[in-house]
Formats: structure tokens, sequence, C-alpha cells
């Protein structure tokens, strides 16, 4: 096996043609689709414990798949949260190995009445996949199960291949770093390859350089032992969800800064040189607003909008709640407020000390009628991958060679905060080679992911595969 693959990647007709990629789509397009229409019908829902058992088929259904696309191993680990899948295709130990990395856990669904599709029920309308982890990440990770199936059936795989997906990462990937550490052996790779991220466009790709880190939050606030009569006892007593209100809002200036004491003491300080690079990638300011139903944008001042979601730091509610919210009325002054706070982070700020800074400041800034609680989430550490990599080179190579123009490196507003471990842990550095779009709708009803995106992923990643062996055997 392993003299026919040699043979198979260094000829010049294979290594010059690009027929047996598009034939085998093209025949087993629709197969693809309806095999990632199964995963997307589990509803594998991390943070909801009534999904416990969603997460387990998902898993299941995963190992089937990497049996079936070619693995020679593929496996479930029980950890202490949900299963991490495990799978591996050793073709000679002396070539490269790449571990692909993704998530088979997906966000919950709510407001679902925003749905114009159930969210489990996958439907395409206007070339798009509709449903809860169409993008991020059963989409995006299925393209590297499908790629690694046409390499192995087209007897054109250049290197070793591992796989590792996992159940947690909407809920911060707590028990992977663990694995990693446990199965470092296993796991030993020479680039992780992960497609979780998006790009500008169609027309322009880009490649991900940078992530930002994150530090998620929640508060109680808490006033009266029990939920009181608001006519009796408001304004005597201090109501709970106002002064929440009061105190987030305390925490952003009139100029869109952050104002929590220390918060920006270890912001790495972009330069204007590659301020003005990152400017070159296009963006329209009308349609980006037209886009998401807004008249105005909002920001920290002295920064472009791609500045503030790439190179800066934010702050950012992502819930509230407290006191009577079912149909109708009821005045009542309630006992608690809650709510859930992140914080993305650049590079040189460490979440676990932004997480300490905020609860000394929540804490200072509360008045005495209400009393604190402040608890830490999850959180992870922001990410740069340098561009002068054989793997960045060869990301590139293979989206100039199927997109047809070569892609620009962005920085990611979004975080995936199990990045930075990977390489604390296993020494590696990861390409986020994502073929997702802004106008998906990640987290957010109607989340979608298009076909042409699908397929053209499936298309790129074994052209990855192969510029990368190439590279490596040539600076090894």
């Amino acid at each position: 096996m392993h003299n026919i693959l040699k043979i198979s990647i260094f000829a010049p007709s294979k290594m010059n043609s690009m027929n047996h990629i598009q034939d085998y789509i093209n025949t087993h397009r629709d197969r693809f689709l309806q095999e990632l229409f199964g995963l997307i019908r589990i509803p594998s829902i991390s943070s909801e414990a009534d999904h416990k058992e969603d997460m387990v088929k998902a898993a299941d259904y995963w190992k089937k798949s990497l049996r079936e696309a070619g693995c020679d191993k593929a496996e479930i680990y029980p950890t202490a949260g949900n299963p991490i899948v495990y799978g591996e295709k050793i073709i000679d130990p002396a070539l490269p190995t790449v571990l692909v990395y993704g998530h088979y856990d997906v966000m919950p669904v709510d407001p679902v009445e925003l749905w114009v599709s159930p969210p489990f029920k996958p439907e395409v309308r206007n070339g798009k996949i509709y449903a809860r982890g169409a993008d991020d990440d059963k989409g995006q990770a299925f393209m590297h199960a499908k790629a690694f199936e046409l390499m192995i059936h087209t007897n054109t795989l250049p290197c070793n291949v591992k796989f590792m997906i996992e159940g947690e990462e909407e809920v911060g990937s707590m028990n992977i770093a663990p694995f990693c550490m446990e199965y470092k052996e296993m796991l030993k790779s020479d680039i992780i390859l992960v497609s979780d991220t998006s790009m500008v466009s169609m027309e322009c790709p880009s490649i991900t350089v940078g992530l930002r880190g994150l530090a998620y939050m929640q508060v109680e606030v808490t006033g009266p032992k029990m939920d009181l009569h608001s006519g009796i006892f408001g304004g005597a007593v201090a109501n709970p969800a106002n002064a929440l209100s009061k105190m987030i809002a305390s925490l952003t200036d009139d100029k869109g800064g952050i104002t929590i004491p220390g918060f920006y003491d270890d912001v790495l300080e972009i330069s204007m040189e590659e301020r003005n690079e990152m400017a070159k990638a296009p963006y329209d300011e009308a349609a980006y607003k037209r886009n998401l139903a807004v008249e105005e944008l909002y920001g920290e001042q002295g920064y472009t909008t791609k500045e503030r979601t790439g190179i800066r730091p934010s702050l950012d509610v992502n819930g509230m709640w407290s006191g009577y919210t079912s149909e109708g009325t009821k005045t009542v002054l309630p006992s608690k407020a809650y709510a859930k706070i992140s914080m993305r982070l650049v590079p040189r700020q460490d979440y676990r000390k932004i997480g300490q800074l905020f609860e000394r400041y929540f804490q200072s800034i509360a008045p005495k009628s209400v009393s604190v609680k402040v608890e830490a989430l999850h959180g992870g550490q922001a990410y740069v991958s340098p561009i002068d990599t054989i793997g960045y080179q060869a990301a590139s190579k293979a989206i100039e060679t199927t997109f047809g123009t070569k892609p620009v490196p962005v920085r990611s507003g979004g975080s995936i905060p199990i990045i930075t471990q990977f390489e604390e842990i296993l020494g590696v550095k990861s390409i986020l080679l994502g073929f997702g779009l802004e106008s998906d709708a990640c987290h957010s009803p109607n989340e979608n992911y298009p076909l042409a995106n699908f397929y053209k992923g499936i298309e790129t990643i074994p052209l990855f595969y192969r510029y990368f062996t190439e590279l490596f055997l040539k600076n090894r």
C-alpha cells in the first residue's frame, strides 16, 4: 500500500490534475449531504443536560463515519463530560501527520420561534443548508471526513491522518486538555487542521491567523431574601434587577471603552503597518449594517469595525434574567437578578487575570443595598499563527488552487479556547482553514451553510494535504 501511495502522490499526472477530486465529489455529492444531515439531526446541545444521550449518539455517528471513510482505527474515549472521538490512518511513520480537530456539540436553539424551519430538521433553501450546526461545526468538520474518504478511495492520501472530535467546544472544552495530556503520544502530529472559522467571502477567501481569547462570567445580584410586592415595597427596597442594569452599564464608557481597572494593561498594540494590511481586506460597511438591520454601528472609538472585532478586546452581555418574565403581569420586586457576560480578549491578555479583575471591580461597584456573587464559567487565551510556516503556505496554495485567488490573512473576533492549549500541550501549531461566512448566523436562529462552501471545502482540503506533505519533505 505504501509504495502505491508514494507513486500516486508524486506522479505528475496526479500532481497536475484535479479531475479525480472533482469526479469523486460530483459522484457522491448527494450522499455526502445526506450523511451530513444524519449528523445534524442529532440535537447534541452540550449546555443542556437533557441532551446527554444525544451527545453519545453524535459521538457514535462520528465513529461510524470515520470507519466508513477509511480510518483503520476509530474509537470513542469517555471523559468526565462528553466523549471524544479519535480516528487514525497511518500509512508511513516517516511521512508527516495531520491532526484534524472538530466538535460535534452545538449551541442551544432559543428563541426557537424565530426559526423558519425546525433547527434539527436540515432544509436546503436558496442553495444553503438551514439547521443548527450546519456551519458550526458539523458542516465544517464533516468536510474533513469526506475529504479524507476522497483521498482514500482515489489512492491519493499523501500522509498520515488523525481525527480528534470533541463534544464540549461550545461550553469551554473543559475535558479535552486532560485528554491531550493523557494521550499525548497517540495525538503526536506535525500540524493541527481546524475548520471552525469563517472567510471574508467566496470572492475574497481568507485564512484566520488570529483568534480572540475569552473570559466568560456569570453574576448574581441579590436584594431581599424573597420576591416582594412591588407596590408595597417598591421605593423602599433596592431592586436587584435595577442595580444589575446600572452596574452593567458602568462597565463601558461613552467612547466604547471598558472601564475595569487594569483591563487594558497587557493588550498587545498592533502597529499601523499591520493595521494597514488588515484594511486591504474588502469591507462594505453599508452592506454590513444592512445585513444586520441596524442603522448605526457601535464600538471603541479610534478603531474600525474590523479592528474592533479582530485586534481589540470587547465586553458583552450574553443574557439577563430576573423576576417575572412569563405572559401577562405580576407586580413583583425580584429577590435576585442574573447576567452572563463575556469578554473577548487579545494577545497577552490572560483570561484568568481578566476574570479576577472583573470580579474585583464588579464587587466594588455594587451598592450596599445588594450582595453580589461572580462565577467564572470558562475561558481561554487568544491565539496568533504566523504566516511564514509551511502549514500556512500549504493552506494558502490550496485555496489559491481551488478559488483562483490568493487568500488574505485575517484575525477573527471569535474564540476557540482549546487552540492555545493544543500548542502548549501537544507542541504544534494549528491552521484555521475555515469555509464559513459571517452571514451563516452561527449561534443564532436560522444558522445556515452554503452548499457551495461545503463542497469547496471538500475540494480544497485534499490539496492542503498534498502541499503540506511536499513542503514538509522538502524542508525536513
